[in-house]
């Protein structure tokens, strides 16, 4: 078969278009043939040598992917050839007591497709039966490779970690990101009001046609003197940070006292430096958060399906071009999610 394969860190050029040999299965596994496979800020980070996953070369990336069951481990009991899926990105080992009460995106042993085994970046990639979610004939597959990563990170992020509600306000960095999109969508449908952030005229129009009630330029403008125009003065109930060190301290300036923030990632860098007299004075609370129980995503997968979350697909991209969507990552150029096509 055909991948995008990775045999040492570096930059966008180290990715090559190659032949290799199509994986076999073992118990409980299924080769999915893939149709769509999105590109994730993640696999920016993995293509760069990050070593949180173990990753062992050579590697094929890719944490989200859907397309068609080709062949099943004999043991599979729960798809058959043809049918149409969507992958979890998330391995769990469903033993641990976190699994076992429900947290399985604290699970002990945790490991992200694409991250701690070979991924969608290729014309078939194996997964676990216990990853994979029927996806409607309705549902395309690009779709479907675009929601499970970034839909289920954004809905912890906001339902568990930053307990937005209904009538709460909401800062939103980065708004034009693939999770950023989601966000906002999510925080909408929760019935909060929604401030987002990015960078130029043309990305902020489309934020407010995604539904953001107000929009800032984070390369012109002050994050946080708008956010306390837009809230007269007083601040938001909850923050959506992914960025890090870039944004952090306006992020942290932005919040209301007892306010939330949820951060999920560090695009900018892995430190940061907080003022903690601001922190413990206006009693606020910084949130880790990290993807999502199996549970939030299938609520996710749910509401895709009936069409209340769509995600936001700013190019359809060849596979042999993948080192063209991350050098367009790398330079924030899209809107929303590239996707790559075998």
């Amino acid at each position: 078969m055909n991948a995008i394969v990775l045999r040492e860190p570096g930059g966008p050029d180290v990715l090559k278009y190659e032949e290799v040999d199509r994986p076999v299965l073992h118990r409980g596994e299924v080769l999915v043939k893939v149709k769509a496979a999105s590109v994730n800020h993640l696999d920016v980070w993995i293509r760069s040598g990050l070593a949180a996953y173990g990753t062992k070369y050579p590697h094929v990336m890719g944490s989200d992917l859907s397309g068609e069951v080709y062949e099943v481990a004999p043991d599979v009991r729960n798809f058959k050839p043809g049918d149409r899926v969507a992958v979890d990105p998330g391995i769990r080992c469903l033993k641990c007591d976190h699994c076992l009460a429900g947290d399985n995106n604290i699970c002990r042993h945790m490991g992200l497709v694409g991250a701690s085994t070979w991924g969608g970046y290729a014309e078939y990639a194996k997964v676990s039966e216990d990853n994979l979610i029927p996806l409607p004939a309705h549902v395309s597959f690009e779709d479907g490779a675009a929601f499970p990563l970034t839909f289920l990170t954004a809905w912890h992020m906001l339902a568990d970690r930053g307990g937005l509600r209904g009538g709460q306000s909401v800062l939103i960095i980065a708004g034009g990101s693939g999770i950023g999109v989601a966000a906002i969508q999510i925080a909408k449908l929760f019935g909060a009001k929604v401030i987002a952030t990015a960078g130029g005229g043309e990305k902020m129009s489309r934020l407010l046609g995604l539904g953001a009630d107000h929009v800032i330029d984070h390369r012109t403008e002050d994050i946080y003197k708008r956010v306390m125009d837009f809230t007269a003065g007083d601040g938001v109930d909850v923050v959506f940070e992914h960025v890090g060190p870039a944004t952090l301290g306006k992020s942290l300036a932005s919040l209301k006292k007892g306010g939330r923030l949820a951060i999920c990632g560090a695009t900018t860098g892995p430190e940061a430096t907080v003022d903690l007299r601001h922190l413990f004075s206006r009693q606020l609370d910084i949130r880790g958060s990290f993807l999502g129980t199996r549970g939030e995503l299938l609520k996710v997968a749910a509401l895709v399906a009936q069409g209340k979350l769509k995600p936001v697909i700013d190019e359809v991209i060849p596979l042999k071009e993948a080192a063209r969507a991350h050098r367009k990552m790398e330079k924030s150029g899209h809107f929303g999610k590239m996707i790559l096509v075998p």
